[in-house]
């Protein structure tokens, strides 16, 4: 059996300095799909507060429209959408 270290060096992956916690690879990962890098500490703050299963369903509207220009600004109104989706459904 392999040593852990050896396994992540013969496989290439490359650990991120920028990332201790969890929700900021998740939010770094968001910025960098969306191409919107200069917003990363936003993606990060979202992904450390929202739901993820709200800014899942934001990305994977954005990944999938083509015609998308700017994807970070389409990825805040989808998520302002599904919001307000889900405060009617709480509220009726």
């Amino acid at each position: 059996m392999e040593k852990i270290d050896k396994v992540i060096k013969s496989r290439g992956i490359v650990s991120d300095t920028r990332n201790k916690h969890e929700f900021q690879a998740y939010g770094n990962r968001l910025a960098e799909e969306l191409n919107d890098r200069k917003h990363r500490s936003l993606y990060i703050k979202l992904a450390k507060t929202e739901d993820r299963t709200l800014l899942e369903a934001a990305r994977e509207f954005v990944l999938g429209s083509e015609k998308a220009t700017t994807k970070g600004r389409l990825f805040m109104w989808k998520l302002s959408e599904l919001k307000k989706q889900r405060l009617n459904k709480k509220s009726e």
